[in-house]
């Protein structure tokens, strides 16, 4: 798919990781009115973040699954979901849990629960729908079509960027996998330096829930 392809209205749009990044940006243009299950989780190899799909989030956020890997600041403990290899940056706050008691964890597991169940719902019902994706490879994006062809029950697209040392601005790509678009963004401006080209690459995306 060319960018042009994927411009348009969408009934629903989903960030499917790597980090935060997509979902900061759909919250910029109101293009997120709600969470997905992977919006504010690291999840740095998408071909767990396929399993999780193909898998339906199977055994997702269970309590045996979570391991405190550390301490990221004074506010928030970095929990790692170990069935899918995902981080949860944003969930478990020093105030209210500990290393060895996750005090949190009943109110975090039913806040998934919601998302992932809303998640579902949309690729069931919504006759449009796009995913964002930073950070993956051809294969894994073919692989990613593939398990959305049978989660999805209507007309979806793949939007994959990856960030590279050798571009400047958006680069397209020619990418062989149907429904997908693959562009490249510079890797040094990922987190700030970029929000040019996200307001470019989102200006002509729309949502749609009506």
């Amino acid at each position: 798919m060319k960018l042009a392809d994927i411009q348009g209205t969408y009934e629903a749009i989903f960030s499917l990781g790597d980090l935060c990044l997509v979902s900061i940006q759909l919250e910029k243009y109101n293009l997120r009115p709600y969470a997905g299950p992977l919006d504010w989780m690291s999840s740095y190899n998408l071909s767990d973040v396929n399993r999780l799909l193909a898998n339906r989030f199977a055994r997702f956020m269970d309590r045996n699954n979570l391991v405190v890997e550390k301490q990221l600041s004074d506010a928030l403990y970095l929990v790692m979901e170990t069935e899918y290899n995902l981080g949860s940056n944003h969930d478990f706050f020093t105030h209210a849990n500990t290393p060895d008691n996750l005090a949190a964890y009943p109110s975090v597991k039913a806040k998934y629960d919601r998302r992932v169940e809303r998640f579902l719902n949309k690729c069931a019902t919504s006759r449009k729908t796009l995913f964002i994706r930073t950070e993956g490879t051809f294969e894994q994006a073919e692989e990613l079509r593939n398990i959305l062809s049978g989660l999805v029950a209507h007309e979806f697209s793949i939007l994959l960027i990856n960030h590279t040392d050798t571009v400047e601005g958006i680069v397209e790509t020619e990418c062989p996998v149907d429904r997908v678009c693959s562009l490249l963004m510079p890797k040094a401006g990922y987190w700030k330096g970029n929000d040019p080209l996200w307001t470019d690459l989102l200006s002509n995306i729309h949502l749609d829930e009506s």
